[in-house]
């Protein structure tokens, strides 16, 4: 996917877009709104030819709502991960990838922890108060 993807404002009215001159451009009839929220999906579409990428500015952010695409590019790419996600294989790989996480995120709870002990540096006769603090914090 090229960088200097240009990236639009929902439009005033359904099936329209806004650059950033502010020019409005109406969708393509044959394409759909691909919303965000599957990343999979996305990156697939992104790399199977045309879209415009749909961003709004919410308070100071910027939040993505979508990709406009070919309607036959989205409906395929669905399609495929569907067979794709409804395989053992996937599914054993994304109980794996959730037990790395939880592995990662518990040592990470606990470099926290010792962190978050260290900096309190209390006395010594206080120092079970410390360590129940201290996992309090990390929690």
């Amino acid at each position: 996917m090229p960088n200097d993807q240009p990236i639009y404002q929902p439009g005033p009215r359904d099936r329209t877009v806004r650059d950033s001159k502010g020019k409005i451009i109406p969708v393509p009839k044959s394409w759909s709104l691909l919303k965000a929220g599957d990343a999979g999906a996305t990156r697939r579409v992104k790399a199977a030819g045309l879209f415009w990428t749909v961003k709004a500015k919410r308070g100071r952010r910027t939040i993505s709502l979508g990709v406009w695409a070919d309607r036959k590019t989205i409906h395929a790419v669905q399609k495929q991960l569907a067979v794709e996600r409804s395989t053992d294989a996937y599914k054993k790989k994304q109980a794996s990838a959730a037990k790395r996480r939880e592995k990662i995120q518990n040592e990470y709870i606990d470099e926290f922890t010792d962190a978050v002990f260290a900096f309190l540096n209390f006395d010594q006769r206080y120092r079970e108060l410390a360590g129940d603090l201290a996992v309090a914090i990390a929690r």
